[in-house]
């Protein structure tokens, strides 16, 4: 079976979830400064994570969850997805607490980070996703996985596709995906127009 696994942030999602957070809590001096080091490639993708989720942890669970349940997706896009969702999952490195309802809305399975809560806040990180895992998985049981990113923490699970797309909805794909892409759009319509060819 061909299996469609996409990344949620820029890619189905017309924003960020971490700098939305971060803006809409006045934290983003220090979440944009974490975020410019990662991409320059100064910290790695993981201790960066850890470090921007420390500081983000500390605010309501039930406030970011909501705030990030009214973010924008690519409509089209999540049609597509919604009329194949046997076929589409969302891998991505942000918490579940955080984006169980902006995931709900898209509609299909997801693979996300966990961590442990306590009065409704993210005491700690216990499990960082990581995406070439999910392509692994369903590379082993047999589909030809197609694999939908933007960013450096998309790289490994775009290598290991049978297929990989950058896509440049939201932003410019990062140098590390572009290095790995077997194809890079720059609109929804180009996008879903590749995804029914792939069918």
């Amino acid at each position: 079976m061909k299996r469609f696994i996409f990344d949620l942030d820029g890619t189905i999602t017309k924003e960020e979830a971490l700098p939305k957070i971060a803006a809409h809590f006045h934290v983003q001096e220090q979440i944009e400064q974490l975020t410019k080091e990662t991409i320059l490639g100064n910290i790695p993708f993981i201790e960066s994570f850890i470090m921007r989720v420390n500081i983000l942890g500390k605010l309501p669970i039930d406030a970011i969850a909501h705030l990030l349940g009214g973010i924008d997706v690519y409509e089209n896009l999540c049609a597509f997805i919604q009329n194949h969702k046997e076929q589409c999952s969302i891998a991505t490195g942000n918490l579940e607490c955080w984006v169980q309802p902006l995931v709900a809305k898209v509609g299909c399975e997801s693979f996300t980070s966990r961590g442990i809560l306590a009065d409704n806040h993210v005491v700690k990180l216990t499990d960082i996703l990581k995406k070439e895992r999910i392509v692994q998985q369903y590379q082993s049981q047999g589909d030809s996985v197609i694999f939908i990113g933007d960013g450096n923490n998309d790289v490994e699970a775009m290598r290991l596709a049978d297929v990989a797309i950058a896509s440049g909805l939201t932003h410019k794909p990062s140098m590390g995906v572009l290095s790995v892409a077997d194809y890079v759009v720059f609109s929804e319509e180009a996008l879903c127009r590749l995804l029914y060819q792939l069918l």
